[in-house]
């Protein structure tokens, strides 16, 4: 990892952590139990259906938040399609991988089938994800609700924005690579043409075998599991495994700097610390400038995947 790179996950983990701390609510247009009156059954329909689904795609549900939201505004633009030729957020490399966009609209019609109200596809990626973590052995996460759907895709800027896997996202999510299972074309790096000296050579053969290629088939989905141990299980064994260099990714570098290693040794030491760091993450990144009131739209149609 560069030290620029570094830097930039230190300055972006310092900035949500006092955020975190801040006792004063910069979203007032956000509260809980938004849809207790207009449609009070929303968020037990919308668990139903993410315990209706794989554990697999469990981590989709969580991805969701952390792309829409990063980008500017959590508006859901994760999910416009654009018919001008020009590429949508989904369509871009950083979106490699993604899947399951669809469960987002299954969830939306088995709630309209209960209420005439319109719960927005935008707070159905919240809860969704809400309910996920919980699915993967997570904590249960308050959060407030109230979004509105905006109607630009940021896929033009959205390398400015969303911080890279190899940058940071392990700091914001405080160690969503515990479920992580990063595509083989983003491990290529540290594997070719030889391997990082700085990864464990017990777990080397194992990425090997899951990643033969040197340039995989960029339209193909490999990946291998950042955690063996408990792959489908959102625990705190992710940073065990980096201070033994078992993680996977570049960021997970962080283990041996000195000005974070005491942080993921705690990380490491303390589960129930990881689980109460990792809420106030979640909590945070779900507030990043949503459009409320009568700002941006509720979109009434079938699909929450809109054409532009």
């Amino acid at each position: 990892m560069t030290s620029k790179a570094l830097f930039f996950a230190l300055l972006l983990f310092s900035a949500l952590s006092a955020f975190a701390e801040e006792e004063e609510d910069d979203n007032p247009g956000l509260v809980m139990d938004y849809y207790k009156d207009t449609c009070p059954q929303s968020e037990d329909i919308i668990k139903e259906q993410v315990n209706q689904q794989q554990q697999n795609n469990a981590f989709s549900w969580l991805r969701n938040v952390f792309h829409d939201c990063f980008v500017e505004s959590y508006d859901v633009s994760l999910l416009l399609e654009l018919t001008s030729g020009m590429l949508s957020e989904m369509e871009t490399d950083r979106s490699f991988g993604m899947r399951n966009f669809r469960y987002i609209d299954t969830i939306k019609e088995a709630v309209e089938r209960e209420s005439h109200y319109f719960v927005s596809c935008t707070d159905i990626i919240v809860f969704s994800g809400r309910d996920g973590i919980v699915a993967l052995g997570g904590p249960h996460i308050p959060l407030k609700t109230g979004r509105r759907h905006g109607r630009r895709s940021r896929a033009d800027i959205l390398e400015q924005h969303l911080p890279s896997h190899n940058g940071s996202l392990v700091l914001c999510l405080r160690g969503a690579h515990s479920v992580f299972f990063p595509q083989c074309i983003k491990l290529v790096q540290r594997l070719y043409p030889e391997v990082d000296p700085q990864l464990n050579p017990e777990h080397v053969h194992h990425i090997l075998k899951k990643c033969p290629n040197s340039i995989p088939d960029s339209k193909a989905v490999h990946y291998v599991r950042n955690d063996r141990g408990t792959p489908m299980k959102l625990d705190n064994n992710y940073y065990r495994n980096i201070l033994d260099n078992k993680g996977l990714m570049l960021v997970d570098q962080l283990a041996v700097d000195k000005r974070t290693k005491l942080y993921v040794k705690k990380m490491a030491k303390s589960q129930h610390y990881f689980f109460k760091e990792f809420s106030r993450a979640i909590t945070v990144l779900s507030k990043n400038n949503p459009l409320t009131g009568t700002k941006g739209e509720i979109r009434k149609q079938l699909s929450c995947q809109q054409a532009l």
